[in-house]
C-alpha cells in the first residue's frame, strides 16, 4: 500500500501498513541525490583550478594548501555534530539551512579578491557540506521505511557520490577552458536554488520527537577529536611525520577517547556507543572506512602515475579515470539488486574481493607502455567500492531507529572522510619512501637533491634544469622509483580488501537474518 503524498512524520517513520514509498518521495530522492552529487563534484572541481587560482591571486605555499585542504578538515570536524543536531531540530530544516550557506559561500569562493577571502569561503562551504551529508543520508532513512526500496535509495545517493568525484575534473576542466577560475563555484547555485524551492515540497520533515539535550561539551569533543586526526594524517604526507604532527595527532587520540567515554555516562549521548557492538554496524563501519582508504590510495599514486610516469594532461588522467568512477556508481545502483538474489554478506564480501584483485592488477604497470590495465584495474576497484559503499551505508542507518538516523549517518560519513585521509596518508607516506630510497641523485647539484626527493612532481622539475643525458637518465630513475613505490601500495591495497572481505564473510555470515531485517526483507 502506497502512502499518501501528504503523510505525517509518524508515517514517515513507518507507521503499520503504509511501508511502500509515494511519487513524492521518490521526488524527493532525485533533490536529494542531486544535492549529494554536487557537493562530491566540489570535493575534486577544485584540483584543476588552482594553477589559475595561484596566477591570480598569487598565495602563499601555506595559504594554497589550506584552499584545497580546510573544506574537508572543516567538513570531518562537524559531521557528528551536525548529524546529531539535524536529528534535534530536524533534518530537512538543516538541509535547506546548509543549502542556502552552501550557495552564499560558493558566492563568496567565485569572486574572492585575496587568499584569505577564499580560504573563508572554503570554511563556509566546510560547515554547510556537514549539514548537507548525513541530513541526505538520514532524511532517506526515514523516508524509505521499506527495506528494499531503501536499499536501492542508497544505492541512488551512492551512485551520486561517485559519479560527481568523477564528474569534478571534467567539469573542471570544461568551465576552466570556457570561463575564469571562480565558475568552478558558480555551477553549486542552481542545484542549491531548486533544493530551497521544491525541498520544502518534496521531502518530509523528520526528527528525533525526544531528542534530549543538546550537550555542546560532545559537540566541541567530536570536533577537538576530528580536526587533529585529520589535519595530522593529511600533513604527514606533504611534510613527513614530525614531533609537532605527532603531538596534534595525539590531542585528537586523547580527545577521542574522552569523547567515548562522555557518551557511555551521558542518558542522551551523541552516539550511542553500544551500537559498535552489534556485529553489522561495526563490521559495516569498518568496512566502509578500509574500502574508502583503499580507492584514496589508488586515487593518489593513480594520478600521478597517468600524469607523470605516462605523460598524460591532466584532464586526459581525469578521463583514463572516468570508467572507474562510473563502475563505482553503477554497482552502487546494482547493489540494492544483487542482495534481494544473494546473502549480503556475499555480496558485500565478493565486492571487496573484486576491489582487491583491481589493485592487485595494479602490480603490472610499469613505466612504458599503455594505461590499459590501469583503466581496467582501477575500474574493477571502483566495482567492488561502490557496492562495498551502498551496503555498509544501509548497514549502518538501519542499525539504529529512524529518529536517530541523522546520528548514525554521521557515523558513515565520519568512517568515509577518515578513510579518505588515511589512505593518502598511509599509502601515499609508503610510495614516497620506496621513491626516495630508490631515486638516483648522484647527477644532482647538491641544492637540488632535497627539492627533488620532495614528491615525484618536485623530481620532474628538477629535472627540466639538466642537460639533456643526465635529465633522460634521472627522469628514468624518479620514474622507476615511483612504480616501485606504487607496486608495493597496490599490494598492500589488494591485501587490505581481501582481508576486509574475509573479515565480512566471518563477522556477517552467520548474522543473516539480522541482515534480512535490514536489507534484503
Amino acid at each position: 500500500m502506497s502512502v499518501s503524498t501528504d503523510r505525517g512524520i509518524n508515517d514517515a517513520y513507518g507507521a503499520p501498513g503504509q511501508s511502500s514509498a509515494s511519487r513524492r518521495d521518490w521526488l524527493g530522492l532525485v533533490v536529494l541525490a542531486f544535492a549529494v552529487l554536487l557537493i562530491a563534484v566540489d570535493g575534486t572541481v577544485l584540483d584543476l583550478a588552482l594553477p589559475f587560482i595561484s596566477a591570480d591571486l598569487e598565495p602563499s605555499s601555506t595559504q594554497l594548501l589550506w584552499i584545497i585542504d580546510v573544506y574537508s578538515f572543516v567538513l570531518a570536524g562537524l559531521l557528528i555534530t551536525m548529524g546529531t543536531l539535524g536529528d534535534r531540530i530536524g533534518r530537512r530544516r538543516l538541509l535547506l539551512i546548509g543549502a542556502a550557506g552552501f550557495g552564499i559561500a560558493s558566492l563568496i569562493a567565485a569572486w574572492a579578491p585575496t587568499p584569505e577571502m577564499l580560504i573563508a569561503a572554503r570554511v563556509l562551504q566546510g560547515i554547510s557540506g556537514a549539514t548537507l551529508m548525513p541530513a541526505t543520508l538520514g532524511l532517506i532513512r526515514t523516508i524509505f521505511v521499506d527495506p528494499r526500496q531503501r536499499t536501492l535509495a542508497i544505492g541512488v545517493w551512492g551512485a551520486m557520490a561517485g559519479g560527481g568525484t568523477a564528474a569534478g575534473p571534467l567539469i573542471g576542466g570544461w568551465l576552466l577552458e570556457h570561463f575564469w577560475w571562480g565558475s568552478v563555484f558558480l555551477i553549486n547555485l542552481p542545484v542549491m536554488l531548486v533544493l530551497i524551492a521544491v525541498g520544502p515540497l518534496v521531502i518530509p520533515e523528520s526528527k528525533d520527537p525526544a531528542p534530549g539535550r543538546f550537550d555542546l561539551l560532545s559537540a566541541a569533543l567530536s570536533m577537538t577529536t576530528m580536526l587533529p586526526l585529520v589535519y595530522a594524517v593529511k600533513e604527514t604526507v606533504v611534510h613527513g611525520l614530525d614531533p609537532m604532527l605527532l603531538g596534534v595527532g595525539l590531542v585528537g587520540v586523547l580527545s577521542g577517547v574522552v569523547f567515548v567515554r562522555r557518551q557511555k555516562s551521558m542518558k542522551d549521548p551523541m552516539i550511542d556507543i553500544g551500537l559498535f557492538a552489534k556485529p553489522a554496524f561495526s563490521t559495516a563501519v569498518l568496512t566502509n572506512l578500509l574500502s574508502i582508504f583503499a580507492l584514496a590510495g589508488v586515487l593518489f599514486f593513480g594520478s600521478q602515475y597517468l600524469q607523470l610516469v605516462l605523460g598524460n594532461s591532466a584532464f586526459e588522467s581525469g578521463v583514463l579515470m572516468l570508467p572507474g568512477m562510473l563502475m563505482s556508481a553503477v554497482t552502487a545502483l546494482a547493489a540494492a539488486w544483487m542482495v534481494r538474489r544473494w546473502a549480503t554478506s556475499h555480496v558485500l564480501g565478493s565486492g571487496l574481493a573484486v576491489a582487491g584483485v583491481g589493485a592487485a592488477l595494479m602490480l603490472t604497470l610499469g613505466v612504458d607502455g599503455a594505461p590499459t590495465m590501469f583503466v581496467v584495474g582501477f575500474g574493477l576497484a571502483g566495482a567492488g567500492v561502490g557496492i562495498a559503499l551502498t551496503l555498509t551505508s544501509d548497514l549502518v542507518v538501519s542499525a539504529v531507529e529512524p529518529e536517530r538516523a541523522g546520528a548514525a549517518s554521521a557515523v558513515s560519513e565520519t568512517a568515509y572522510e577518515l578513510g579518505i585521509a588515511l589512505g593518502v596518508a598511509v599509502l601515499g607516506s609508503v610510495v614516497m619512501a620506496i621513491f626516495r630510497s630508490g631515486l638516483d641523485t648522484s647527477m644532482l647539484p647538491q641544492e637540488q637533491i632535497e627539492p627533488a626527493q620532495g614528491t615525484l612532481g618536485a623530481a620532474v622539475a628538477e629535472a627540466q634544469q639538466l642537460p639533456e643525458t643526465a635529465r633522460a637518465v634521472f627522469l628514468e630513475s624518479a620514474q622507476s622509483a615511483f612504480v616501485d613505490g606504487m607496486h608495493v601500495a597496490a599490494g598492500a591495497t589488494a591485501v587490505i580488501l581481501f582481508a576486509t572481505a574475509i573479515l565480512v564473510l566471518r563477522m556477517l555470515r552467520d548474522r543473516q537474518g539480522e541482515l534480512s531485517s535490514t536489507t534484503n526483507e
